[in-house]
């Protein structure tokens, strides 16, 4: 195994000022929901039984909302501010269903920045074509180059 860590970093806190974005697509499959219902438990019948959710408000079955709100997770993990951040807090708002077959677009974008506490306050939104489907805040612990111990080879 590899002790260079290099390649398993993102950003550190250096390396980030407010307005970076970074985005995560991905199109909502069956598959998706039976493993997040697998995963989760939440077995509602709104995402499973067409007959039941046809009574719903949203005329039809619907993926978990935080399957969707999962992909700000991805970007913040992979991409900004990458491997080695540590999620601390998270708002959602859902303000509209997304259904399988339609494509997720999850987008962070840096609001602030406190070098002091390490943390970085993310606008967060994921959207279906223009329509905003979750809406939130996150806030973002990102360790400083300084804070990285060297590895002993």
């Amino acid at each position: 195994m590899s002790t260079d860590t290099s390649e398993r970093h993102g950003h550190y806190l250096e390396d980030l000022s407010v307005g970076m974005t970074a985005v995560y697509s991905r199109t909502i499959t069956e598959a998706d929901i039976a493993m997040f219902a697998g995963a989760s438990g939440d077995t509602n019948p709104i995402h499973f039984d067409e007959e039941f959710a046809q009574s719903s408000p949203f005329k039809g079955r619907i993926a978990h909302g935080m399957l969707t709100a999962s992909f700000l997770s991805t970007v913040f993990g992979t991409k900004l501010p990458g491997p080695g951040c540590i999620y601390l807090s998270q708002t959602l708002k859902f303000t509209a269903p997304v259904r399988a077959g339609e494509t997720v677009v999850a987008r962070v974008e840096i609001d602030a920045i406190d070098t002091e506490k390490k943390r970085v306050q993310f606008v967060c939104t994921c959207t279906v074509g223009e329509t905003v489907v979750v809406k939130g805040d996150a806030t973002i612990m990102v360790p400083r180059k300084a804070d990285q111990r060297p590895v002993a080879a």
